[in-house]
This record gives structure tokens, sequence and C-alpha cells, in this order.
């Protein structure tokens, strides 16, 4: 890079267009999204695909629900030639699907591509030419009149070629190559060249493509373009205005977004925006950005992971992790912070659906339901060692039906976040409920019980139990009283080996439904000055609270926390 880059690259000159109108306008619907995945994602491949590839992707487009796709450059090789004629041969297009392939303006070229499209119900052929100063300048040594001249030869080449065709209902799409460094009015004196050709009415509308070939400003230099366009081109009633943003700035959803605001009514793009160079706008993007304020799309992208799966099959291009919406990663947490807050945000949701089956979705950090992705909570929220107490708690209340107390949920998350420090690994959620199981349901037993039973309770409560304790192979038997089986217990314990615990707080639920339930316990345990849990399960609910205390007491000697007689 060099210290000065003004003296080698030029700054884009904003739009004389001060009372612009779209920063004050919203989406409000869909636009018409035709899918370039076929051509112009398949020109971006270092090994293209192959006829059977380009089957299965095409399938694809149309079960996510596109009803225009661009399937191929039909007059630059033979595969793409027989491509288009054996999607029209083998009937392989529905009713509702229109095709669409580029040429450029050249006699031969578009004389072979109205011959690949022989039988085809209804058709969109798209030329094109480049307008730019540099193109002009240095491509093709031609001044304005005779670019102009070329888009004029090559409408009346289609138009007339078209007529050849008489059984396929024609559409015709015009494209002024790099509109985004074309001057304004000279792309519009081409496109309005290019109509009076073609004729365009209300009821046969044409398509003036205005692509960002290669992304030159900022977003809103592009919208400003594509408003001052749709206010000075004539017959405005009569033709669609179509955006197609490359990404050379990292901008084509911003752009294109802003774009539909200045009035722009069709959108070409990529899934997960494959492209020439950086890429083309990518059109799941857009189109669940739109869903998630509440558009519908006319897309469905439900069952993503197949999606991605496919894409990446047919492209050899992997989906980036944290690709928006469709990466493995994009709906995954790591933060503690974070985790809590989708945490408690979840644990919301259920509650106002309850209430209210319409209620808005309203959880912290995800803008999207993953469900309605096809994707499972159980991907929202892992666990490494940047995590929190929120994380681990979620995954082993999904999925192990444990459902901590909040002070537990402190003291496991350290134990599971220096088990992450260690290996330095992801903690899935099998790996957490067995650092947990160890922890604290299997915790070493310098003491156990041998038996346990209830002597007398009465109407009060008041509870008398004996038990039979064994510490280094010998027993200890006692009794005790308490108000409660759980005080009596813990009564027992510290006549037995002249200590004092006590029991700060207690905690149990059920584990699942129906006669097999089994119960989970938690107990927080005072120890000196000291507090500390303890966890046991059992079909039986007492004594899961006594193994829940037997827990407690094992891992405050474990960690010498206890001196015993």
């Amino acid at each position: 890079m060099i210290k000065d880059p003004q003296t080698k690259y030029r700054t884009f000159a904003p739009i004389a267009l001060q009372d612009r109108q779209w920063p004050n306008k919203t989406i409000t619907k869909a636009p018409r999204f035709l899918s370039s995945d076929l051509r112009d994602g398949n020109q971006a491949l270092i090994e293209p695909m192959s006829i059977e590839k380009k089957l299965r992707m095409f399938d694809l487009l149309v079960e996510c629900g596109f009803k225009e796709i661009e399937i191929a450059f039909p007059s630059a090789s033979d595969t793409e030639f027989n491509f288009v004629r054996r999607l029209i041969e083998e009937k392989r297009v529905p009713e509702d699907v229109t095709l669409q392939v580029l040429t450029q303006a050249r006699e031969d070229l578009i004389v072979r591509t109205f011959e690949a499209l022989k039988g085809c119900k209804q058709a969109i052929v798209h030329v094109y030419n480049a307008t730019s100063p540099v193109f002009r300048k240095v491509v093709f040594n031609m001044e304005k009149e005779q670019i102009k001249a070329l888009a004029v030869k090559g409408a009346t080449l289609i138009k007339n070629e078209a007529k050849k065709y008489p059984e396929t209902n024609w559409t015709f799409q015009y494209s002024p190559e790099i509109f985004s460094d074309t001057e304004l009015d000279f792309s519009i004196e081409v496109c309005e060249a290019v109509c009076d050709v073609w004729e365009p009415t209300p009821e046969h509308k044409v398509i003036l493509n205005l692509p960002a070939t290669v992304e030159m400003s900022t977003p809103n230099v592009y919208a400003d373009q594509i408003e001052y366009f749709c206010r000075h081109i004539k017959k405005r009633d009569s033709v669609v205005i179509s955006i197609h943003v490359h990404n050379d700035r990292g901008c084509a959803v911003a752009a294109t977004e802003l774009a539909l605001m200045a009035g722009g009514d069709r959108v070409e793009g990529c899934l997960f925006g494959h492209g020439e160079r950086t890429g083309n706008v990518d059109l799941i993007t857009i189109a669940l950005n739109l869903y998630t304020q509440g558009i519908d799309p006319t897309l469905d992208f439900t069952r993503i992971n197949k999606i991605v799966r496919e894409v990446e099959h047919c492209t050899q291009l992997p989906v980036h992790p944290r690709h928006p919406y469709a990466g493995e990663l994009v709906f995954t947490a790591f933060s503690g912070s974070h985790q809590d807050a989708i945490r408690k945000g979840l644990s919301q949701r259920k509650k106002d659906v309850e209430t209210n089956p319409n209620a808005y979705w309203e959880v912290p950090y995800l803008p999207i339901d993953p469900m309605d992705l096809d994707r499972s909570y159980e991907a929202v929220i892992r666990v490494n060692s940047q995590s929190g107490k929120g994380g681990v708690a979620y995954l082993l209340e999904q999925d192990h039906g444990i459902e901590m107390p909040r002070r537990l949920q402190i003291e496991f998350s350290r134990v599971a976040q220096r088990v992450a420090d260690e290996t330095g690994k992801e903690l899935t959620s099998d790996v957490l409920y067995s650092i947990f199981e160890e922890e604290y349901f299997n915790a070493p037993r310098h003491i156990d019980i041998e038996k346990q039973k209830m002597l007398s309770e009465d109407d009060e409560g008041n509870t008398t139990i004996a038990v039979v304790f064994v510490r280094n192979g010998k027993q200890i038997q006692i009794e005790a009283k308490g108000n409660g089986p759980i005080a009596a217990f813990v009564a027992a314990i510290n006549q037995a080996f002249s200590i004092e615990i006590d029991v700060v707080d207690y905690n149990e639920h059920a584990r699942s439904q129906g006669a097999q339930a089994s119960a989970v316990s938690y107990i927080e345990m005072q120890i000196g000055n000291r507090t500390l849990f303890g966890a046991g399960t059992h079909a039986n609910s007492s004594k899961s609270s006594y193994f829940a205390i037997m827990s407690a007491l094992n891992r405050a000697i474990e960690k010498q926390w206890l001196t015993l007689s």
C-alpha cells in the first residue's frame, strides 16, 4: 500500500440529488427475485459445475421458490447450451418458472441463444454491453454514440430473432454493464434507445438491469443512482428496474436494500453471494432480512442446512461458519453474558407463547428463530473457555433435564471452565453432563450410606431417622431428629462425625414425566464459612435429597474443607 492513496485512486463523485426520497422509504414487500447461481455463480467457480450438478442446483432453486432463474450463457460453450436443452427437452421447468439466459450484443451469439431456448414456454433474454468511460476508452476504443449503436443493434437482433419462435412468451432484458461507473444521463440515453426498439407497455414490460458490476461507492450513492434513473427514464410504468450488485466493497446487501428503497423492483444475485471476484449480493441474506421484518420474502429457506450442503456440493465452495443466517456457528454464542441473555430470552419466549401463540419473537442476540430455518436450539449455545453459566445451564437443562439453581450455575460453570481451559476444546452437551455427573452424582465417596430408615414422623413434621454410614470400611450407626427428613439426616451426619454442617438451600425437580420419573435434588451446604453444592438423583425424592447431601459432604472432604475425627 502507498502512503498517499489519493495520488492513485479517485474519490467517487456524489450524485447531485438534493431532494432524494429514498432515505425516508422503507421496504414493505419482497422484490422479484432472480437467481443467477447457474450463470454468474457458475462463472465464479474454479471448476464450473457439470451438467449433473447444474441440474441438481436448478432443482434446489426451484425448491426454494425461485420463479426466475438465469440458467446459462448458452452461446459460451456446448456444456451451457446442452444444459439449457436438457431442461427444456426433459420438461424439468415448472409451469410457473421463467428461464433467463445471457448473451452479448453479437448476432452469432444471439442466434445461438435462441436456438438453445427453442420450445421453452416463457423465457427472458438478457443482453448487455459495457457503457462506462473506462470500458469505452480501454476495452472498446469507442465513443458514446458507438456504444449506444451497439446496444440498439443487439436489441434489434433480439427482437427480430424472437419473432422466429412465436410459441414462446418472450421478455427482453438489457444491462448497461458497469452502470455503477457510467454517467447517469448516458445510461438513461442508452436504455431509452433500447426501449425504443422493444416498445414496452405496462402489460408487457421490459427489464432494465442496472448493475453495480464493480461496487465503486458507498451504498447511498448507488441508491441515489437508482432513484435518479427511476425519476428520469421514460415510460417508467413499462419497465422493471432490476438490481444486480457485486460485493467488491463488502456492501452488496446494504446497497441492494437501499436500491429497493430508491425504486428498484427486482433483485438478481446468488445463494450465499457466490459470483465473480468478491461475489454477488447474497439472496439468502436479503430474503431473510425481509423475513425478520415481518415481510414474506416469497422464497423458502426453511431447510437451510440442506441448502448449505447442496450448494457446497455443487460449487465446491464452503459456506463460512459465521455466514449470516446459514453458517454453522451463526446461532452460536460462546460469550458467557450472551449465553445468559439467550437462555433467559428463550425461557421467557416459552412463557409468552403459552399465553399468546402469536407473540412477537424477542430473544436477545437472535434476530430470527432458528427453528424457522430448521435449526435446533441445541446449536444455539455452545461452551468453551470463554463461556459462562448461562450456556452451561442451558445445555444441561435442554439436553439432560438438569435445572440447576442460580448459585449452582455459578459454581459448576467454574468447574466446566477449568476443564475447558485445560483441554482447550469446546465442551459439548454430553461432555458437560459427564463433568456434572462426575463432580456431583459420582463425587468421591469418602463417606457412604449403607442404609437409612425413617423411624417416626409426627404431625408437626418432626422426624427421627436411623442411618448406617460407612467410612474407611467401618460402619457408623446413628439415630437423629430434625424438623423434617433433610434436617434429621444432616443432624445424623453432625453427630456421627462431630462436625457442624447446615443446609443453606434445597431444590428439587422431576427429571422426566410419568411413572418412571426420577427426582434430582440440589443441596447448598454451609461448611464453616464456606458453601458448596451437592446433587443427587433417584426415583425416590427423599433418597435423592440424601444423596445430594452426601455429594456435598464428600466434595467438601475432597477439597479438604472438613477434618473428620
